[in-house]
């Protein structure tokens, strides 16, 4: 028997054509039975297969009794409700239909959102959003007997605000307690949450063990903070904190560490990083980038990752930019702070108090390209620099003064504008160019009697020129397009003597394919070389059907038709080779899955090569990468090997790792610094991964160098508990920035590695 009953009068609501029915505040009550006895107006009782349906809640029993008057119904036996996807179980239920309210005695239940399950005593249902469970336990695993839980005399599920919040809890793991917490929040989907985020522990060589429990703030969709408070046992008790914010016209990002007395110093330590960007109008704009620490061991000490342990040089950047139709005007003010190495000291950059430019550029005025750029930068530095000799003066060698080798304040004042005519033809291309620099000098030293100024102006002429040439070729078996793409560059730029301009930014660039096309083999702008020079260069590419590059292979070479005379500092030895180091490129394409690369620099008048770095990739399948790496700086006497890869073991197991092994006695750090390593394994890292059905567990090694000779080793253990928080110390930074490729292992196979 079917009946169906319309409660007495419903609050109506306005509904719109994309209303869900499920929603629908003037839906009806469907009520079916197999024996249906009371009166129509005010009661029912149900026997046997018993079905009460209204809007996205069905319900399922033995027997029941419906109220028609307050639209409530309470059922018993085999008990089955499913409320908008979720579904619950018990031996009594009453329920008011309309309100979505009401209470199932000893149910288990089912969240469609997250797959979360578990049993209770009792749940009440507050609203057709929120439950309160007493007694109960949540999992996100399937079946009777799951491998973790978590256990608590109170939980409450808000499917509103997409959150769940457990009093006075225990976390199970196969059958044991692992974690226990007053209080606990965890999502019931993947949109972010305030509440307590799980405890991360881990180990290291310079603080022992180590307890960080964070809460987070979700502040606001677009603004949040994590407030991180961490038990160092060496140390002590460190806070730390983050906060982001992301607006129309602006986002940021702060963080901080502080520890109050160190036990190991005896100091109190900090370290604080703070960005931000705004865009004050369509065409103006500022940011800074401030960066500081309490002392010069504050990476070495306290950094977990490679970037920030090996970090000396803190940014202080204040920047304010405006764009016009065609041209750009900034203005900056920027120092660092030095973090020195107790064995390894580093130069202090000059300070910018402040810099000024100017840059403009229009293209294809009448056929022509120009530029214009304009700079004035007041230079200081603290440091009292002297040469290899103790020296604070050199012997200027044309006018026989003497002069400032490292002068600690000065202005200069640049000018650097350039015409060009390219001649763009399908086949070839050629571009004269004409440059003129324009340099002044105002230098002032208060700790010395020398106040001078320089001036300096170099023209520079420049012809570039290229031909593609294309034919149908084969290339392992497949029809692609090759390309022999030959290529010139002549430089003429006359000598100046500038051994008596001071060096403020300018230092000697690394030989590379892009450098050598550049007329200026410095950067900066203290020194323009002289140049009378010529560049050949020429590359081929095998190119497929769908455009991507199967193959590319180059070489190219500088020769000089006189030898450059400009030097970096006084009294410098300048080279006489005739040619540049032999440039050679290749990157291969072999399958789908494997892939190498190379670079190779060669000198001729050696006969060795001065650098080299070859790469092999090898993806066969999703979570399968090796990666294999050789180095070699002979300039910087470094030669190291790089083998990386992630790889499942067995069915559920994965190993992944990384060692960087150096074939000489010293590490490069990643800010270009180089260090005597005693140790061969300069970096290392080392970790499985296990992967079950609802949760993943990872133990990772990792061993960083933080100095000369110094190095921190940590130790990291997660139990991801899929669905609700992650237990450990966190290793996905460590893994990621030492594996390329790496890929997730709870990512879907049918998804591409990161």
């Amino acid at each position: 028997m079917v009946a169906a009953i319309s409660a007495l009068p419903f609050a109506v609501s306005a509904q719109t054509a994309a209303s869900s029915p499920d929603n629908d505040a003037n839906a009806p009550t469907n009520v079916s039975s197999e024996q249906m006895t009371g009166r129509p107006d005010r009661e029912l009782f149900l026997e046997r297969d018993v079905e009460v349906i209204r809007g996205g809640t069905t319900l399922n029993a033995d027997r029941a009794t419906y109220w028609i008057a307050e639209d409530e119904v309470e059922a018993s036996g085999n008990v089955r409700m499913t409320r908008f996807g979720d579904r619950y179980t018990g031996d009594k239920l009453r329920y008011k239909m309309d309100a979505g309210e009401g209470y199932v005695d000893n149910p288990t239940y089912h969240i469609k959102a997250n797959n979360g399950q578990g049993a209770a005593n009792r749940i009440d249902f507050e609203s057709e959003d929120r439950a309160f469970i007493h007694q109960g336990t949540y999992s996100t695993c399937e079946g009777p007997d799951p491998d973790w839980y978590l256990s608590a005399n109170t939980m409450r599920l808000d499917k509103g605000r997409d959150v769940g919040t457990a009093g006075t809890t225990l976390i199970y793991f196969k059958g044991v307690p692992v974690i226990g917490t007053p209080y606990m929040s965890f999502p019931l989907s993947g949109e972010r949450k305030s509440g307590v985020l799980p405890p991360s522990i881990g180990t290291s060589s310079r603080g022992g063990l180590e307890i960080m429990v964070p809460y987070y703030f979700n502040i606001a969709p677009n603004r949040d903070f994590t407030l991180s408070p961490r038990i160092i046992a060496k140390r002590g008790v460190q806070i730390g904190g983050e906060a982001r914010y992301l607006g129309n016209t602006y986002a940021g990002e702060t963080k901080f560490e502080y520890l109050g007395n160190d036990r190991e110093t005896k100091t109190d330590r900090y370290f604080i990083s703070t960005v931000h960007t705004q865009r004050l109008s369509p065409r103006a704009s500022f940011r800074w980038n401030i960066n500081a620490a309490s002392d010069d061991n504050y990476p070495r000490d306290f950094s977990r990752d490679l970037a920030t342990s090996t970090n000396r040089l803190l940014l202080r950047d204040l920047y304010f930019n405006y764009a016009g139709d065609f041209w750009n005007a900034s203005a900056r003010a920027s120092n660092y702070q030095v973090l020195q190495d107790s064995l390894s000291r580093i130069g202090r950059p000059y300070d910018r108090l402040p810099q000024l430019t100017f840059t403009s550029a229009r293209q294809d005025i009448n056929g022509f390209d120009w530029t214009f750029n304009a700079e004035g930068t007041r230079f200081y530095n603290p440091d009292d620099y002297l040469d290899i000799n103790n020296r604070r003066f050199v012997v200027n060698r044309i006018t026989g003064e003497r002069e400032l080798l490292t002068p600690r304040n000065g202005d200069r004042y640049h000018v650097n504008s350039s015409i060009s005519y390219p001649i763009i033809r399908p086949g070839y291309f050629i571009t004269p160019k004409v440059t003129l620099n324009a340099t002044s000098y105002d230098i002032r030293d208060s700790s010395s009697d020398i106040n001078a100024s320089y001036s300096r102006v170099l023209p520079t002429f420049s012809l570039n020129t290229g031909l593609v040439f294309e034919r149908e070729a084969n290339f392992l078996g497949e029809a692609m397009t090759q390309t022999i793409e030959p290529r010139l560059f002549y430089v003429k730029t006359p000598y100046r003597d500038q051994s008596m301009l001071p060096n403020f930014d300018s230092a000697e660039a690394d030989l590379s394919f892009a450098q050598i096309f550049n007329e200026n083999r410095f950067i900066g702008n203290d020194r323009i070389s002289d140049a009378n020079q010529l560049t050949a260069a020429i590359v081929s590419r095998f190119i497929e059907d769908n455009g991507e590059e199967r193959l590319r292979l180059a070489l190219g070479q500088r020769y000089y038709f006189e030898a450059p005379q400009v030097t970096l500092r006084p009294n410098q030895v300048p080279s006489d080779d005739k040619k540049s180091d032999i440039l050679a490129a290749a990157a291969l394409k072999l399958s789908d899955t494997l892939s190498t690369e190379g670079t190779l620099q060669y000198s001729a008048t050696q006969k060795t090569i001065s650098r080299a770095n070859y790469g092999l990739t090898w993806r066969p399948a999703p979570k399968k990468v090796l990666n294999l790496t050789y180095r070699r700086d002979k300039p910087n006497e470094l030669s190291q090997i790089d083998v990386s890869g992630q790889w499942p073991l067995s069915d559920r197991w994965y190993g992944v790792g990384r060692i960087n092994y150096s074939l000489s006695d010293y590490a490069l750090l990643n800010n270009n610094q180089k260090i005597k390593s005693g140790n061969k394994i300069s970096e290392g890292l080392l970790g499985l991964e296990y992967k079950a059905d609802c949760w993943i567990f990872r133990v990772v090694a990792q061993r960083l160098p933080t100095g000369t000779g110094e190095s921190n080793t940590s130790l990291f253990f997660q139990l991801e508990l899929s669905g609700l928080t992650r237990l450990g110390s966190d290793p996905m930074t460590a893994i990621r920035n030492n594996v390329p490729g790496y890929q997730l292992i709870s990512q879907p196979s049918n998804v591409s590695g990161m």
